[in-house]
């Protein structure tokens, strides 16, 4: 759900900074939150978001306008305070059944997953999100144009919204007293991202974690959170962080031999599988115990992936910024996609160029 004006790729100077203060302040507590790998991983999941999101905000905020224009109850006032009011409250309801829903249906976690991959917890991870979401989500807040919230309050609150998780996604705050009792916090939110058994699926609240406990799927954060999936990408590559948890559903699908059951299995449960299903080849499932990927790469392949990965990122906020457009703008993005693939294959350490050393160090 979007406009041509978009808050969130505005506000990417300022995620970068806090970022940096991030790493900052975690070094003054000699602590490390960072690895170079993953960060780019996530950063480079969070550009193609972005670059492929261009067309599908378009379609979105269009398709909204269009419901409100035709099937509103009625129009309320945008310059009421109540409205305001009202909207932030059923934008974060209709978020919270969204973000429950991507987690309980097997084609809207595929898409979700890649905001999860990761084994670490920061602000780079809040960016990491999936270039396929965008193209789900919006049908959630749809029931909002039929009550007759305005399209310009919906996307300014539906952006606000967004805008609120980046900074809960940090190990660096403990708990907020009184606050927990209401607001999503960073406590609340890391017990999302774990897999210890007893935080899987939990608190999928935007802002309020009130949705949480009105609809029985809180956890509060007890033990330390082991970050990350149950099944891990193994994979630096953006690209593939997007296309791999498509291929997995696709491949259980082929393997699945009843034809109800094939349709079933897009609506089921992450893990469903019908009766004589074929048995996958044997896969890696990680162990709470088990040590994060951390593949190391030579000293060239890291400030080489570094710099593609900046010239990539210029390269989107070229297209972001309307500078590039018509059939150079899908030229440029198939460049960023292939060229953010490359920084996963160099940052693995897979990297063969004559005259360099690109190889994995043992």
């Amino acid at each position: 759900m979007g406009s041509k004006l978009n808050p969130i790729a505005l506000a990417i100077p300022f995620f970068f900074l806090l970022i940096g203060v991030e790493v900052w302040v975690a070094r003054r507590r000699g602590v490390r939150v960072y690895r170079l790998n993953d960060a780019l991983a996530d950063l480079g999941t969070g550009v193609l978001q972005q670059v492929f999101g261009l067309a599908l905000r378009a379609f979105t905020a269009a398709a909204y306008v269009a419901v409100f224009d035709r099937f509103a109850l009625t129009a309320l006032p945008p310059d009421s305070v109540l409205t305001w009011v009202a909207c932030f409250l059923s934008v974060d309801c209709c978020y919270y059944w969204f973000h429950r829903a991507s987690h309980e249906v097997n084609f809207l976690w595929a898409a979700h997953v890649v905001h999860h991959q990761s084994d670490e917890y920061n602000l780079a991870v809040a960016l990491r999100q999936s270039a396929l979401q965008p193209g789900f989500s919006w049908v959630f807040y749809l029931p909002l144009a039929i009550l007759g919230f305005p399209p310009l309050v919906t996307f300014v609150v539906i952006a606000f919204n967004t805008l609120y998780q980046f900074w809960i996604h940090t190990r660096l705050i403990s708990r907020m007293g009184f606050l927990e009792a209401v607001l999503n916090t960073p406590s609340h939110h890391r017990v999302h991202h774990g897999r210890n058994p007893q935080y899987i699926d939990r608190n999928h609240a935007g802002m309020l974690i009130i949705w949480d406990k009105l609809f029985g799927t809180f956890e509060p954060e007890v033990e330390p959170v082991i970050y990350g999936i149950t099944r891990p990408l193994r994979s630096w590559n953006a690209l593939w962080a997007n296309l791999h948890p498509w291929k997995d559903l696709i491949g259980q699908v082929r393997r699945t031999p009843r034809v109800l059951d094939k349709i079933k299995l897009w609506f089921m449960r992450p893990g469903w599988s019908a009766p004589e299903t074929i048995a996958p080849e044997p896969g890696y499932y990680a162990a709470l115990d088990d040590p994060s990927f951390d593949p190391t790469a030579d000293r060239p392949s890291r400030w080489l992936a570094t710099t593609v990965f900046v010239l990539a990122t210029a390269l989107a906020l070229c297209l972001i910024a309307g500078l590039v457009e018509g059939v150079w703008a899908g030229i440029a993005g198939v460049l960023i996609a292939a060229a953010l693939a490359g920084v996963g294959v160099l940052l693995e350490g897979r990297a063969r160029l004559p005259g360099l050393s690109f190889r994995r160090e043992p």
